[in-house]
């Protein structure tokens, strides 16, 4: 139930609309798919008990969604939500994605946007928004990023319309 409560609240506050947000263009989103680890973000309620370990993995699927799967560690043990992503007008670099039931996916407004606004050439960081600019994800596909990518990637931020003073680190405790 916790789950589909913070889902919802993602959902209805990333339904507001700002300024135009820049995505990246087309993504390869079969090259996209795999396992991502969260570098920082902007603090979330939805995202509140998670504590570290915090990745997501992406694979697609035959109808061209994208399965999700959100995990991270809470003080309890693991936590795991999941949920589908679908491209936004035919768009790989807008995605919206719902962590609903199957069967409650048809509802309106069981859909957040994940846009994606930087994309390194070689898909090795990916930094996530959505047009209000209320959340924020740096993603990485290694627990580390370097400092001169996350540098870059902070410098870059205020052309989004993002402030990367609002970012907070997300730990990856190396296995």
């Amino acid at each position: 139930m916790r789950s589909l409560l913070l889902a919802l609240s993602f959902v209805a506050a990333t339904a507001v609309a700002a300024e135009p947000l820049a995505t990246v263009g087309a993504v390869d989103l079969p090259r996209y798919a795999g396992q991502w680890f969260e570098i920082a973000k902007y603090p979330n309620r939805f995202q509140r008990h998670c504590i570290a370990d915090t990745a997501a993995t992406y694979r697609l699927l035959d109808d061209g969604n994208v399965a999700v799967v959100n995990r991270c560690r809470t003080a309890e043990g693991m936590d795991e939500a999941t949920g589908v992503a679908r491209r936004l007008d035919g768009r790989s670099d807008r995605l919206e994605v719902s962590f609903l039931p199957a069967a409650l996916r048809w509802l309106p407004f069981g859909w957040g946007n994940y846009w994606i606004i930087e994309l390194a050439p070689d898909y090795r960081y990916a930094v996530v928004g959505e047009p209000a600019r209320e959340y924020l994800w740096v993603l990485a596909r290694t627990r580390t990023l370097s400092p001169e990518d996350r540098l870059a990637i902070e410098a870059r931020l205020p052309a989004h319309g993002y402030d990367p003073k609002r970012l907070v680190d997300s730990p990856q405790p190396k296995n």
